[in-house]
């Protein structure tokens, strides 16, 4: 429980929902003069009444007891001791990763990057407008077989720039995602040590519970104890960065 609900909440803080690149290739369809344009068909759901009934929405209904037909033929338990009596912290897990200075880190380390991806995406297609405008202001002097090896050749520069720049973006969100594992990681054993210091058996998020004291939560401890353990968070290489060519050694 805790773990999974740390990722969401860690990968919605540090990830944004539409990445410069994926924004710009909605807004911009790219076509080469003379080629037709192909769309591709519309998804149409059919309706309820049509669709078979293994898609249909299973009605909800409650699991049939043991002692109701039905119910599977299960030998019977020994009695064990009741649990320990519950002694429950309470954890704020957004307010702890914003208060941790590692996803603060990682989280200027990818707005940088995102930043350069976007504005190598304007410049590719400031590139590929320029090559449009330039084959269709020579489209008169061209055979019909040269406009079409021109037109082929140009669409698989933009094809081939749209997949790069997608690989770099999604470079990008893996390595984010990465580091935010680590600091959830990290998270997790934080939150182990202070609740064992302070004598809890369960610790839930502030989210799930309507009314606690203030001297249940831990936030801040946790949050203290996690910027002791960890202050950065070392992210995968960026991919345009890998790619940049070295400059040649100097000789003497």
């Amino acid at each position: 429980m805790i773990r999974s609900a740390l990722a969401s909440l860690a990968l919605a803080a540090m990830l944004p929902l539409s990445t410069p690149v994926q924004a710009q290739q909605q807004q911009q369809q790219w076509f080469v003069p003379g080629q037709q344009q192909q769309r591709p068909p519309a998804q149409q759901r059919p309706p309820a009444q049509q669709r078979p009934a293994a898609q249909r929405p299973a009605t909800t209904g409650q699991v049939a007891g043991p002692t109701e037909a039905g119910a599977p033929q299960l030998p019977p338990l020994d009695r064990a001791p009741p649990p320990p009596t519950a002694v429950i912290g309470v954890i704020g897990a957004q307010e702890v990763f914003e208060a941790s200075v590692a996803v603060r880190e990682v989280r200027a380390t990818l707005q940088r990057r995102l930043s350069r991806l976007q504005e190598d995406s304007a410049r590719e297609q400031q590139r590929w407008r320029d090559a449009q405008q330039a084959l269709a202001t020579e489209r008169g002097r061209l055979t019909a077989e040269q406009l079409r090896e021109k037109e082929r050749d140009l669409q698989e520069q933009i094809t081939n720039g749209q997949r790069v720049l997608r690989e770099r973006n999604a470079a990008i969100q893996a390595a984010g995602q990465k580091a935010l594992a680590e600091v959830e990681r990290v998270m997790l054993y934080v939150i182990r040590q202070v609740a064992e210091a302070r004598g809890l058996t369960m610790v839930v998020q502030r989210q799930a519970i309507v009314l606690a004291v203030e001297e249940h939560d831990i936030s801040e401890a946790v949050a203290n104890q996690l910027n002791r353990a960890l202050t950065s968070v070392p992210l995968d290489p960026d991919p345009a960065e890998a790619q940049a060519p070295t400059p040649p050694a100097r000789r003497n």
